[in-house]
């Protein structure tokens, strides 16, 4: 009786196994696919912010420096909460005819982003802080008492810039590998991503 009870219930590691399971089992997760693009927003947003830095009016200057700041703590936060939300949930495998290449540069890539998003908004928060600037959130500030120091805040401020140019030039292949797998390999690897 208990033989054929267990016969009439279904596997679920059979299940998990079965090739004929959906595709979209091999997608991301609603809360990987949210993290990636608020974070992609935010790079943007304040990689534009930072790029135009020398063409704002100086009675704006320290309005825009500020949301730069705000911006890139948010981004900063935000990728801390997706380490978080990564140690609990296992990415997809990729799909078994993504190449060689693809396979060896893709963790290197994602790492390479990763560093890079954590490193420049902790350089930037010196560089802000160093400049003798208080952090304005709308409903309170944070005064850290710093006066300005140009020896500090100069290097600081180029090798921010030098990480922000970095970041976007690695997000640039990012997105171009995105797009190749999209439109020439059509592998379905920019799908896995793709908000529904």
């Amino acid at each position: 009786m208990e033989s054929s009870v267990k016969q009439a219930m279904p596997d679920d590691r059979q299940t998990v196994r079965s090739p004929a399971r959906s595709s979209t089992a091999e997608r991301y997760g609603a809360g990987a696919v949210a993290f990636h693009w608020i974070m992609f927003v935010l790079v943007l947003i304040v990689g534009a912010l930072g790029l135009l830095h020398d063409s704002w009016p100086k009675r704006t200057h320290v309005f825009w420096i500020n949301v730069h700041a705000i911006l890139g703590l948010s981004l900063w936060v935000m990728l801390i909460a997706r380490f978080w939300w990564r140690m609990r949930h296992v990415p997809p495998k990729l799909p078994f005819e993504i190449g060689t290449l693809s396979r060896r540069l893709a963790t290197p890539a994602h790492l390479g982003l990763y560093a890079l998003m954590f490193i420049t908004p902790i350089v930037g928060v010196v560089t802000f802080i160093w400049h003798g600037r208080v952090f304005d959130f709308g409903l309170f500030q944070i005064d850290f008492g710093v006066r300005s120091n140009r020896g500090i805040f100069e290097p600081t401020e180029d090798l921010h810039g030098y990480l922000a140019y970095a970041l976007f030039a690695l997000a640039g292949l990012h997105i171009a590998a995105a797009l190749w797998h999209r439109f020439v390999v059509h592998d379905g690897v920019m799908a896995r991503m793709w908000p529904h």
